[in-house]
């Protein structure tokens, strides 16, 4: 790490004089840093929508950037699938370091800028353990739910303020800070009904005390501050969720309710494109509930009416094809039918018709080192069902586009065989032509190589019932 404090040094020196000199405004700053077992050769550094530059990692996977012309903000560093925010504002010179095994866990910044950028880290996963708590607080009734989530917010306030006591910080990072400990709050409002138990979601919303959603008239559906911002996505999405039950019970004549009932979908798109004029917004809330419901449906007709409706709220060209064709190739993957011809790699270099890999009850699922919990989570799954269900035959598929040795590595390091192991010869046209996502996606064939069902999921609650369907068939 010499070389690298010896940089940042520089780069401090440099700003030094220009303070001390008045004569010239710093408008960049540094970012560099350090990945261990990296899964590719670059760092993306993006601002927004936007990708300043994609760097090289060198030889012992060290990389330093310097950001010109720099706008301060939140910025986004990705490397093999993975993400995570750093501020950067002018004169910093921040460096990291993570592990690519335990990504967000891992992740430590030093340098000038550092301070602010570690106490962002450390709330982010602190947010994510609170998740689960907040979820088992909604069993609650309304009034002592508030009292808690009240308490967790005061809490965070409370450590925003000594944080802005002990350093010197922008009002850029008191903004940003402000506005996470806002909108987690927001969400976890949001989220209540959804996760309290019971199907009648419309008494639930009747049982909320008055006031329990009165931040909503202060609520910017158009924040363009805010539009790179997780956790102001993360509202938005809860937000319109809860929005659009609320038009839903108008209209239904059922109290049950589920989330992928089609007209609530259609309430949501709508109330989306009412309320969002910011085209960036909007493309990003459409899309996203627009590909979650298509990727939980397994009806032709509904995903038909839901592609129609997104396509014509949409601005994004891009987006309207890859969904398009995502659909399309649910359509080609419907009960019934063959799974498409195509290559795949076993790990001595052995290719085969996928097809040529059925000949009893089958699952096929998918897999990618980038997403490493759902990686360890799905091999850890198949082994248990490997065992209840010794008539069923598992076939697991790698989608990364890097090699058998690096992917076998990655079996290996974590003890999993190679036995029914396989990786795509051609990874970007077999998973188009599979539809894979998300990467929870499970197929299931019978024994006559016909598809029972291309979207099924090995960790819902029904997926043993469905594997006692297959056997029995």
């Amino acid at each position: 790490m010499k070389l690298y404090l010896s940089l940042i040094a520089i780069a401090l020196m440099f700003f030094s004089c220009n303070n001390n000199s008045n004569k010239t405004k710093v408008e960049f700053a540094y970012i560099g840093g350090e990945i261990i077992n990296p899964n590719s050769k670059f760092v993306i550094l993006e601002k927004g929508t936007t990708a300043l530059d994609t760097i090289k990692l060198d030889g012992r996977n060290r990389f330093i950037f310097k950001v010109d012309s720099l706008k301060k903000g939140l910025h986004t560093f990705r490397h093999g699938g993975e993400y995570q925010m750093v501020l950067i504002e002018p004169e910093d010179s921040i460096l990291f370091r993570l592990n690519t095994l335990e990504f967000d866990e891992s992740l430590v910044f030093t340098g000038k800028g550092s301070k602010k950028n570690n106490y962002f880290i450390n709330e982010f996963l602190e947010n994510e353990k609170e998740e689960t708590y907040v979820l088992k607080l909604c069993q609650l009734k309304p009034e002592a739910y508030q009292k808690h989530i009240d308490s967790i917010k005061n809490r965070k306030t409370k450590s925003l303020e000594h944080f802005e006591d002990k350093y010197e910080v922008s009002e850029l990072f008191k903004r940003i800070a402000k506005a996470n400990i806002d909108y987690s709050y927001y969400s976890s409002k949001e989220v209540y009904p959804f996760a309290h138990y019971g199907k009648n979601k419309g008494a639930i919303l009747k049982s909320l005390p008055v006031g329990f959603y009165d931040y909503r008239k202060d609520i910017d559906y158009n924040d363009n501050f805010l539009k790179d911002y997780p956790n102001y996505y993360n509202f938005l999405r809860r937000n319109f969720s809860n929005l659009s039950l609320e038009t839903h019970y108008d209209h239904a004549k059922s109290k049950a309710f589920h989330r992928n009932m089609l007209c609530y979908n259609l309430d949501r798109l709508h109330l989306i494109d009412s309320l969002v004029t910011n085209s960036t917004i909007k493309d990003e809330l459409l899309h996203h509930f627009t590909i979650k419901y298509i990727s939980l449906s397994n009806n032709s007709e509904s995903n038909t009416i839901i592609l129609n409706s997104y396509l014509e709220k949409t601005s994004n060209e891009k987006d309207k094809a890859l969904i398009s064709g995502y659909v399309n190739s649910l359509k080609e993957l419907g009960e019934g039918t063959k799974l498409p011809s195509l290559q795949v790699v076993d790990y001595n270099n052995n290719e085969y018709e996928i097809n040529s890999l059925i000949s009893s009850p089958t699952v096929i699922s998918f897999w990618s080192s980038t997403l490493y919990d759902h990686f360890k989570d799905s091999h850890h799954k198949l082994k248990e069902l490997k065992e209840k269900y010794p008539e069923i035959k598992f076939v697991t598929i790698n989608i990364d586009d890097m090699g058998v040795e690096k992917t076998k590595l990655s079996l290996k390091s974590c003890r999993f065989n190679c036995n029914d192991e396989y990786l795509f010869k051609n990874p970007k046209e077999s998973k188009r032509l599979l539809a894979i996502y998300p990467m929870t996606k499970t197929i299931i064939i019978d024994q006559n190589k016909k598809i029972v069902n291309a979207n099924s999921n090995m960790f819902s609650v029904n997926f043993e019932e469905q594997l006692l369907g297959l056997i029995n068939r």
